[in-house]
């Protein structure tokens, strides 16, 4: 049975559950919860949440006030330890939104700390953010549902651009390159069943990994 590290807000699991539903040979350890083996894990699930702390940054913070108010430096503080782990080991790692930025910095990557038009309010469940891909990109989507205030601004080590926002260029998707699997997104492919494809994809990654 693969494991499967996380740490997941209380309010995104209802978008995650169907997925791991259908996939009951995984075994889900979120972090939230309680202690989890890093050692024993099979894979990395880097999802939404809050501002990353400052501390934990590659930059200076200009102006503090652009962060948000309910940063965890706990939770920041286990997922730059669990990505290290993992990436250590070749796990497969799939990193969303909030997800995407601390994949970017603890590769060596800054952040945009605060930008605009990436954060409307019917942005965040419907997909309507016009994509442009690369044409290696390993999963390619029309439009998305990418709402945000923070994106990538220098790219971490490795990490290779695979989709931008069509209007601004804002940076919507790497994958990590020679590496058996790792894709970071700043949308929510959770949120919406025209994602299924890039979840299946990880998920078997994770499981193939444990045979």
């Amino acid at each position: 049975m693969p494991n499967l590290a996380t740490w997941m807000r209380r309010k995104d699991e209802k978008w995650f559950q169907p997925f791991f539903a259908k996939h009951r040979d995984i075994h889900v350890f979120d972090a939230r919860k309680g202690d989890v083996a890093l050692d024993q894990m099979d894979g990395l699930l880097l999802t939404g949440g809050s501002d990353i702390s400052p501390e934990f940054l590659r930059q200076k913070v200009a102006d503090p006030s652009v962060l948000s108010k309910d940063m965890d430096p706990k939770r920041d503080g286990w997922e730059f330890e669990a990505v290290q782990e993992a990436l250590s080991r070749g796990l497969p790692i799939l990193a969303i939104c909030k997800g995407l930025q601390v994949f970017n910095v603890a590769l060596g990557g800054t952040l945009k700390l605060d930008i605009k038009g990436h954060n409307l309010p019917h942005q965040r469940e419907r997909d309507v953010q016009p994509l442009r891909s690369a044409r290696r990109a390993s999963h390619r989507f029309p439009k998305v549902n990418s709402a945000h205030h923070q994106a990538i601004d220098r790219l971490g080590e490795d990490l290779e651009v695979e989709a931008w926002a069509a209007h601004d260029g804002i940076i919507e998707q790497v994958r990590l390159r020679k590496y058996p699997f790792g894709l970071a997104v700043q949308y929510h492919p959770e949120r919406s069943r025209i994602y299924d494809s890039l979840f299946e994809d990880f998920l078997a990654r994770l499981e193939s990994s444990k045979r």
